[in-house]
């Protein structure tokens, strides 16, 4: 007796001209259904209807010259323009750590490593770059192709070679922008007051994640500690800066910083007294993640550890804290970028950031009346920034599988 095996209609698949093109695309996620389809052109005529004034301004009347007449403002404030070739100097080191550490690390070529490696060559096309500006975004992409080879000559997994590579950059970058002690001459000493635009929201995003993380982890395990004495320090500490906008404690640094310094102390810097306030923000934010992934560690970890004759801190160095640390990567991210974004609060106590630079240039006669531009390329910078945070914590979580775990 023959039988026949039929396939059930659900489970059949469409042609490969729905499967594999534009219009199998299309069918499948907007027009599957009368319903779908319906919606797809009522969602198509409103937001038809909702950008066309927009695209009508972007193209036709928005004044877009004041973004390249204030370019070099919004990238570097009132860094001296004579000591620019200082600024392109840590872009070329950048570039070669960046090649250096990915090689260290991995000896593949991923779509990230080309796109990273293609970003220098797409902004040879922005129209009003200079050709010099050109030829220092030429000499970045060779950087970093130089970094990438030198690191593909290492064993592989030197991933220890590469946190070094970074420390030393981190130190060489101070030392670069913040020049020597004389007035003059090519290493002469730049005040952090002149560093501003991107270069300072930079700069303090970085330096306030950078310090704040490992102070955080310290404050959620005191906050977990047996010792009542650290415990109670450690609590008090992060429900007061918690329970404090960050706009408050801005202030804060920028009167009351120097009253806590013994007499006679050098007087600190505006930007040095933000990214001390910045810092001791985050610092408590990130203390209550660490100790949320502290606490979904299961109580098994600690007796496995125990049983494997660890002491408290090995095991909280190579078991807990690695688990806890993973299992909030998207949390931490979402702080970081939050962070990144604040740092626009310190244009209320005077510094000249992003936005610090963006109302000084509708402060200039000469673009009034062009807010709109302004404040939609600057949010279009904190955009792109945010959007590499985001990004690169979502690859980090599909290379730990933290979804899977």
């Amino acid at each position: 007796m023959a039988s026949a095996v039929q396939t059930a209609t659900r489970k059949a698949l469409p042609p490969p001209t729905e499967r594999y093109t534009i219009l199998g695309w299309l069918k499948k996620n907007l027009f599957d259904g009368w319903f779908n389809s319906l919606l797809t052109v009522v969602m198509a005529a409103l937001l038809f209807g909702l950008l066309r004034p927009l695209f009508n301004w972007a193209f036709n009347t928005a004044e877009w010259a004041v973004i390249p007449a204030n370019f070099n403002l919004i990238m570097r404030g009132q860094y001296p323009a004579e000591l620019v070739w200082r600024l392109w100097l840590v872009l070329y080191l950048l570039a070669f750590v960046i090649g250096f550490v990915w090689a260290a690390n991995s000896k593949t070529i991923q779509g990230e490593l080309i796109v990273l490696f293609a970003l220098p060559l797409l902004l040879l096309l922005v129209p009003f770059f200079t050709g010099e500006t050109r030829i220092n975004l030429l000499v970045v992409e060779a950087a970093g192709l130089v970094g990438y080879a030198i690191g593909r000559l290492l064993p592989a997994k030197r991933g220890t070679l590469g946190i070094w590579a970074l420390l030393l950059y981190v130190l060489a970058l101070l030392l670069i922008l913040r020049g020597g002690s004389g007035e003059t001459g090519a290493w002469a000493a730049v005040p952090t007051n002149l560093w501003g635009g991107l270069l300072l929201s930079l700069l303090l995003a970085v330096f306030g994640i950078v310090i704040s993380f490992p102070l955080g982890v310290l404050l959620a395990l005191g906050r977990r500690s047996q010792l009542p004495a650290i415990r109670m320090i450690s609590v008090l500490y992060i429900e007061f800066i918690r329970g404090v906008p960050l706009i408050t404690l801005l202030f804060m640094a920028q009167v009351m910083l120097q009253l806590f310094l013994p007499d006679g102390f050098p007087t600190i810097d505006r930007a040095l007294r933000a990214l001390a306030a910045v810092t001791l923000f985050s610092a408590a934010y990130t203390a209550e993640n660490v100790r949320g992934g502290l606490q979904s560690i299961p109580k098994g970890q600690y007796e496995a550890a125990n049983a494997l004759g660890l002491s408290s801190l090995q095991s909280m160095t190579f078991i807990i804290l690695p688990q806890a640390l993973r299992a909030v990567i998207p949390v931490l991210v979402g702080q970081f970028i939050g962070l990144f974004k604040d740092t626009s609060l310190v244009a209320l106590v005077g510094l000249f950031d992003l936005l610090g630079i963006a109302r000084t240039i509708l402060g200039n006669p000469s673009w009034l009346g062009t807010h709109r531009e302004v404040y939609a390329f600057i949010g279009l910078l904190y955009w792109i920034f945010s959007y590499t945070m985001s990004y690169t914590s979502r690859r980090i979580e599909a290379r730990l599988a933290v979804a899977n775990r």
